[in-house]
């Protein structure tokens, strides 16, 4: 059991983590820190808090594990804030869903006293903010754990041991290999859902109220936060534009064939499409 569990900013990822770490007697202690002063006294009251800090610094004081939950280009910034004041061992670790620039950079932010160790659970919803955290959040779902070659053994030990403690199937990868595997399932789905949306919005409004299931399904995370996901696209920008090139040729043979009335390879691709839906995970 972890002594002191803080998390600094927590959304939707960081109050499930409070709320899993309590309800699985994850740790002792559950300490968080949120940017808004009057966000804190509601957290504060939650039976899944012990405390709500007035700053990062004080959030830190005596913690044995840290989870910054903030958005990605906040969590370097972030970790060199409360850096200083990490208690020698600790170990930090976050939730961005980005991980080479956060990888590389966190370890030398948080000091040499402390250890750093990249994560993220693939987990989460359109909906943002600690109220809609669930502590089954991170049930059977995977969470990436990025370590560098120089990352300490046995950080990378209670970082992976959280996760599973969580509820979450851990699965160990380079942070740029991550990056690119995010790019693709995560990243990708998102541009697309968003930019369908996006171009469905320059039709009739009246076809909106006509749309089936078929439509809401494929769109649901287009209701996602738009700054949150402009702040993921701007840190994964490389690897999301070669999935969107690909993709592209994708479409394309898609125009092509049906240009051509080429009936085989419509059947072909939509028959590729429905295997590969069949065998994702459930």
């Amino acid at each position: 059991m972890i002594g002191q569990l803080t998390i600094l900013a927590p959304g939707l990822l960081g109050g499930s983590i409070a709320r899993a770490a309590r309800e699985r007697e994850v740790a002792r202690r559950i300490v968080i820190w949120a940017r808004r002063p009057e966000t804190r006294p509601a957290l504060a009251a939650q039976p899944w808090c012990d405390a709500a800090a007035e700053s990062p610094e004080a959030a830190v004081h005596g913690a044995n594990l840290v989870v910054i939950a903030a958005p990605v280009d906040a969590i370097v910034p972030l970790a060199a804030q409360v850096g200083p004041h990490l208690s020698p061992g600790a170990v930090v670790t976050d939730v961005g869903s980005v991980k080479g620039l956060i990888a590389r950079e966190a370890p030398g932010a948080v000091g040499k006293a402390a250890h750093f160790v990249g994560s993220h659970p693939m987990a989460g919803s359109e909906r943002t903010g600690w109220e809609h955290g669930s502590a089954a959040l991170f049930d059977r779902r995977t969470c990436f754990v990025t370590p560098l070659p120089a990352t300490d053994a046995h950080a990378l030990a209670v970082v992976s041991h959280f996760w599973r403690d969580l509820g979450g199937e851990v699965a160990t990868v380079d942070p740029d290999l991550h990056d690119q595997i995010v790019a693709h399932i995560s990243h990708l789905p998102q541009a697309l859902a968003s930019t369908l949306c996006a171009f469905l919005s320059t039709k009739d409004p009246a076809w909106r109220d006509w749309a089936g299931g078929g439509l809401k399904d494929t769109t649901r995370i287009a209701g996602s936060d738009p700054q949150l996901w402009r702040s993921i696209f701007a840190q994964n920008r490389d690897p999301l534009l070669a999935a969107l090139r690909q993709f592209q040729t994708e479409l394309a043979g898609l125009e092509q064939a049906l240009s051509h009335r080429d009936w085989d390879a419509v059947t072909a691709l939509l028959a590729r499409g429905q295997d590969y839906r069949k065998n994702l995970r459930s």
